[in-house]
């Protein structure tokens, strides 16, 4: 699997969704009321809040959470927030783009800036960066959803491009702008899925051993702590060795 699939993997074995189950249900939350604003507040017209309310839900956060960060878009008492995205270079010049959220960009900067800064990385110029991944839809299934064959003869019909299956489940790859045609497809054949988003997939990776990924590890934590980062991606490499030591750390 790529390397952030590893890192979401670990994440999730951790128990860290747990510990920070709050601050997770606060920028789903965010996104929601910031895809309600920019379109319409009804999640089949408006195919980044549909796919918001989705993600949401494979988070298992409450029903009436949702309903209540669409109402604050449509309600007019929502946050002027912007979009911004740094890039950087973290331990062992692992690549790490950071996708933000903020109603104060200084503050955001600032505050992103230092973090690399305190966990052995730097912070780059737009561009530094973007150009080692490429923009794409991730849908993810678990293992019991089918065989590899089954998965990806649906996936195949429904429009995606690749197929990454093992023990673990089904990481199912589309172009940016087919996410929504594609996860409603798949909802068609194979239920629903358990996460489905847009993410920065790496297309060169880093090898890192046991010292960088603990190292990669506090810097990416710290980065998530922030309530004005939505999410980090690094394109990190390791082996299945190193990933098991690293959960035994």
């Amino acid at each position: 699997m790529a390397g952030h699939s590893k890192w979401a993997n670990i994440q999730h074995r951790k128990g860290r969704q747990d510990k920070i189950r709050a601050k997770i249900f606060s920028k789903l939350s965010k996104e929601i009321t910031i895809a309600a604003k920019m379109g319409d507040p009804d999640p089949e017209k408006n195919p980044r809040l549909r796919l918001a309310v989705k993600e949401a839900k494979g988070q298992s956060m409450p029903k009436d959470n949702i309903e209540r960060a669409i109402k604050k878009a449509t309600g007019g008492d929502a946050e002027d927030y912007e979009e911004i995205r740094y890039e950087g270079y973290g331990p062992n010049g692992v690549a790490v783009i950071v996708e933000a959220m903020t109603d104060n960009r200084n503050r955001t900067a600032s505050t992103v800036r230092s973090t690399f800064a305190k966990n052995g990385g730097n912070l780059g110029e737009t561009g530094s960066v973007g150009f080692m991944f490429e923009r794409k839809g991730e849908i993810i299934y678990p293992a019991s959803v089918g065989d590899a064959d089954t998965v990806m003869m649906a996936a195949i019909e429904a429009g995606a491009e690749d197929v990454e299956s093992s023990d673990e489940g089904h990481v199912i790859w589309c172009a940016d702008t087919d996410l929504n045609e594609v996860s409603t497809a798949l909802e068609g054949e194979l239920g629903e899925s358990d996460s489905t988003k847009l993410v920065w997939k790496p297309t060169t990776t880093t090898d890192m051993d046991l010292d960088g990924m603990q190292s990669l590890m506090r810097l990416i934590e710290a980065l998530e702590d922030d309530d004005d980062v939505q999410r980090v991606t690094a394109n990190f490499e390791a082996s299945d060795e190193v990933m098991a030591k690293l959960e035994e750390s």
